[in-house]
């Protein structure tokens, strides 16, 4: 039995790849995708705007044509994804979130969307780099007490959010683990003549420009050593194999808040 999966947003640098990787999993079938109303791309087929065929299914912006999907997937922008909880809520689907950018306050109404339907916020779905968020707990508990942490990050020059949902998630594990709070101790520019570094901040750098995939760098330093854990994308394909896998998971999931850590059973 297959998964049955619909795209929202299907037309941009991420739909087309989630397009062909649902169409490339063994124990998904896509059955369908939107657009925004005005686009383009309206009633396209999926496989032409992947690049890789016909497939016999329209895009869409009558969500009421997706109600056939078992599960959804969302890379679309903040105000879209709100938008596409509430008709998931209404419809009783189940909901892949890779949108980043989400204020503390959208995040909570996101989590308590969970309490209805079972649904995955993920702002990285690489397994990769949901590896390394669990790296990043184990060696802040064992060395983030006493070492100067900084967080690096590069992407495309179409990317709108800095730093990324994938940096600021890996501060937020870090700060967790550490017992602080992120929003006190986060740092994310420095210019000037400035005081010696706090101990307890955690700082970011950003970089936007060309066609980077994604880049990120998390550094715990000392006098005398500093460590390094990074993860490159070079294909955005592999987030769209990630999205695959957690719509998948959540296939078979009761109502709930999940993230990708959840999905690669990483949590203790």
């Amino acid at each position: 039995m297959k998964v049955k999966v619909a795209i929202l947003g299907c037309s941009g640098r991420m739909g087309r790849n989630l397009i062909q990787a649902a169409i490339e999993h063994k124990s998904i079938e896509l059955i369908g995708g939107s657009v925004r109303k005005g686009s383009s791309f309206e009633n396209f087929d999926l496989g032409e705007i992947a690049g890789i065929g016909a497939i016999g299914h329209k895009t869409t912006t009558d969500y009421q044509t997706l109600l056939a999907a078992d599960v959804l997937i969302d890379f679309t922008s903040i105000a879209a994804t709100l938008e596409h909880i509430q008709w998931c809520k209404q419809h009783n689907k189940a909901l892949v979130i890779g949108t980043t950018g989400f204020s503390d306050q959208q995040v909570e109404t996101i989590k308590a969307a969970g309490e209805h339907i079972p649904l995955v916020l993920a702002p990285n779905t690489s397994v990769g780099v949901n590896l390394l968020f669990k790296l990043l707990e184990i060696t802040a508990k064992a060395i983030g007490d006493y070492t100067d942490i900084e967080i690096f990050e590069a992407h495309h020059r179409f990317k709108k959010d800095a730093p990324s949902g994938t940096a600021v998630k890996m501060g937020q594990v870090i700060a967790d683990t550490l017992g602080r709070d992120l929003n006190k101790v986060a740092v994310y520019g420095r210019e000037g003549i400035t005081d010696e570094r706090d101990p307890s901040t955690i700082g970011f750098a950003t970089v936007r420009a060309g066609d980077i995939v994604g880049e990120h760098t998390a550094y715990f330093a000392d006098i005398g050593e500093r460590l390094e854990l990074t993860h490159k994308a070079s294909s955005r394909m592999t987030f769209a194999l990630g999205a695959m896998r957690a719509a998948f998971w959540l296939s078979e999931a009761p109502a709930g808040y999940y993230d990708m850590q959840d999905v690669l059973g990483l949590k203790d």
